[in-house]
């Protein structure tokens, strides 16, 4: 059993010794594996140089946690207690528990309860939110089918039964809003209800959407390029998260003997999938939390409160075969009748499908899913970022032709514009070998700095030379 588990796995802590002095720094962990999918202790093993230390007297030791759990773990949780050896043959301690039902298991420390959940291979104090939601899980409930303080009559469903009629043929009913889970016997809505009326009262719901100047969100001269938030309705959301992205994903192209190729920057099947991901299983119990969308030359990321509803970091997980468990199960299943998802769990595979089928599919771009306790993030990496095609350098050099510019071959990984300004830099070398850097900003209508990055680029390439000091000397051209 503990080779498995072996040498800092997230689910398992490791101890050189059982400490009776600080029970804490253990118990901790018993309440964290718990209120997770379970997880073990072995004692007798350094956690820092992963050295085996004997255990004197392992009877005792075993009757020490054994009492230790009993009197400070509520409830009391399933677990094994036995000796074990590890593959040197060396005798350890292990302590294995379960995944628990009845969560939150707390620790009672000084006639106070705290809870404990796993974070990475740690075991930290559950915040709010996530406390209510271990509440909800021993309780066997979820957030979305709660009642809220919302009375139905107060409130429409124009878009929901409109997107309902187009996806599915049907009408909803009236008593479809009971048996759906969107509103109680007695005319409440339920947190589901609350989040498709056309104007959802939960503040929380809410898309931040910003596409920055760059690979990150480091401070530039222009940091954001445009932004966005929305607000409301789960429809409305999914919606214009979409038109968002949609705006900012352009595309390259190809021509062929008789069509033309197009290769998006990101599959929008993929965006599709990640985004009704993100509105489904986000934890929206998190007051004044939103989902964002951050769109970088590179990449975009869609972050979601809330991680694996399971608990395992998705990081952690074969993604072509992970098992569908729902934090939102009465969403989840809504939107499954409108056709938006399945409840198979298969959101994972068909994300990456998408990007795999696409015509610019390259192994290294193949999409990154990161979770946390607290968060979820899913990374669509551009395909297009860094290709140029031969037909894009054609048409281009076709056009500096057509206006009158000298022809150039141009390295393919320079970013769109350059080519145009280079060729224009070398032309006013050719008719001046003594122009200035400012003389050139003002041709081009460039800044100074990329002005810069552009000759230095050009003499790289050896495409021009400086003869000389910068003050006094001249250009060259080479090619």
């Amino acid at each position: 059993m503990l080779n498995n588990y072996r040498l800092g796995h997230t689910e398992c802590d490791f101890k050189r010794e059982v400490e009776h002095l600080k029970t804490k720094s253990w118990l901790k962990s018993v309440c964290a594996f718990a209120n997770g999918i379970g997880g073990m202790l072995v004692f007798g093993i350094d956690d820092e140089t992963r050295t085996h230390k004997p255990i004197a007297d392992m009877q005792k030791e075993i009757e020490f946690i054994t009492a230790c759990i009993k009197d400070r773990v509520s409830p009391i949780p399933e677990f094994i207690l036995e000796p074990d050896v590890t593959e040197n043959n060396e005798e350890v301690l292990v302590l294995k528990i379960m995944g628990g039902l009845n969560t939150p298991y707390y620790l009672i420390e000084n006639s106070t309860k705290i809870t404990f959940i796993r974070a990475g291979s740690s075991s930290v104090q559950a915040d709010t939110p996530i406390l209510h939601e271990l509440i909800l899980k021993g309780t066997n409930r979820t957030w979305d089918t709660l009642k809220s303080e919302h009375k139905a009559k107060d409130f429409s469903f124009t878009l929901l039964e409109s997107v309902y009629f187009n996806k599915t043929g049907n009408h909803l009913e009236s008593g479809d809003y009971l048996s759906f889970g969107l509103i109680t016997k007695d005319g409440y809505l339920t947190n589901t209800g609350a989040l498709f009326t056309d104007v959802s009262p939960f503040r929380q719901s809410r898309i931040f959407c910003t596409r920055w100047n760059g690979l990150s969100k480091a401070p530039s001269s222009v940091d954001a390029i445009d932004d966005k938030e929305f607000s409301g309705n789960i429809l409305h959301l999914l919606t214009d998260s979409e038109s968002f992205i949609k705006l900012h994903n352009q595309k390259i192209w190809y021509k062929t003997a008789d069509s033309r190729i197009e290769k998006e920057n990101f599959p929008e099947r993929a965006i599709h999938e990640a985004m009704v991901n993100a509105l489904v299983h986000r934890d929206y119990g998190v007051l004044g939390s939103e989902i964002h969308i951050d769109i970088f030359d590179d990449r975009i990321e869609i972050q979601n409160p809330g991680g694996m509803y399971d608990g395992v970091p998705v990081q952690n997980q074969d993604l072509e075969n992970i098992i569908s468990t729902r934090r939102n199960p009465v969403i989840a299943d809504l939107m499954n009748r409108m056709d938006f998802m399945e409840r198979r769990g298969s959101g994972f595979r068909k994300i990456l499908a998408a990007v795999k089928f696409a015509p610019n599919y390259r192994e290294e771009n193949l999409p990154v899913f990161k979770s946390t306790p607290f968060s979820f993030t899913a990374i669509i990496k551009n395909l297009n970022f860094g290709i140029e095609t031969n037909v894009e350098n054609e048409v281009k050099n076709k056009d500096f032709e057509k206006n009158g510019l000298k022809l150039q071959k141009w390295p393919e990984k320079w970013p769109e514009k350059w080519p145009e300004k280079c060729q224009k830099i070398i032309n006013a070398i050719s008719d001046n070998k003594y122009v200035t850097i400012e003389e050139l900003e003002k041709l081009l209508g460039t800044g100074h700095t990329t002005v810069k990055k552009m000759i230095a680029e050009l003499q790289k390439e050896k495409y021009i030379y400086r003869n000389g000091a910068d003050n006094g000397g001249f250009w060259e051209i080479l090619q």
